[in-house]
């Protein structure tokens, strides 16, 4: 195994240990109060933290699986619901609007990951809100994905865009950058382009058009 895939693969898992640990912490530490508490309320109270740690949990495990796993469970074809609800959990309770514009018939493993790798990144960069609009559509052999986000302020990290715009050794490997390189990768992979456009301050465009493996 190279040195570059195994930065890759620690990057990913540096990723995915930083968005866990918010939520797993907070249900240890929930179980330690509940421990000690002896008012109803209270403990009530500690309760309803420990369910919304452990959901949350649950949806970005989820999330992380599809996005940066195998999949396994799924076979080439993974159906458009669970896409939309792996996005739909790490949106969470965020002021983010999602219109998910994908019909019901199931997607290609690598288009899912694409599209959930860039739907992190782009819900990373809403952080006061805003819409995020997906699309995905087969053109004959080809397969477009399209994310469109609009909102007052959005933060898209530099390194990120400029890996989304120009390919993998635009900008340095870190684990804010991982999921960006992995869609390069993923394109790469399937004969295709990852494109970014900024079409105004509030407003981006950001795609890839798949043509299977090369």
């Amino acid at each position: 195994m190279t040195d570059d895939r195994v930065d890759f693969a620690s990057m990913l898992a540096s990723r995915l240990c930083h968005d866990l640990l918010s939520p797993v912490g907070a249900f240890a530490n929930g179980l330690e109060l509940l421990a000690d508490e002896k008012d109803p309320a209270m403990r009530e109270r500690c309760f309803e933290l420990l369910e919304q740690s452990a959901r949350t949990s649950a949806n970005k495990l989820k999330f992380f699986r599809l996005a940066f796993g195998s999949a396994g469970g799924f076979g080439e074809l993974v159906p458009a619901d669970e896409a939309r609800s792996a996005i739909q959990g790490i949106i969470g309770d965020r002021a983010i609007d999602l219109n998910w514009m994908i019909g019901s018939d199931p997607l290609p493993k690598p288009a899912v990951k694409i599209i959930l790798n860039l739907s992190l990144l782009l819900v990373d960069a809403l952080v006061r809100g805003g819409r995020l609009d997906i699309g995905c559509e087969k053109q004959g052999d080809a397969i477009e994905i399209a994310l469109h986000v609009e909102a007052e302020r959005m933060f898209l990290d530099a390194d990120v865009e400029r890996i989304l715009a120009e390919g993998e050794a635009a900008s340095p490997m870190t684990s804010r950058t991982a999921p960006a390189a992995l869609v390069q990768a993923v394109a790469a992979q399937n004969n295709g382009t990852v494109m970014l456009a900024r079409e105004t301050p509030t407003t981006l465009l950001v795609g890839a058009v798949l043509r299977g493996r090369g």
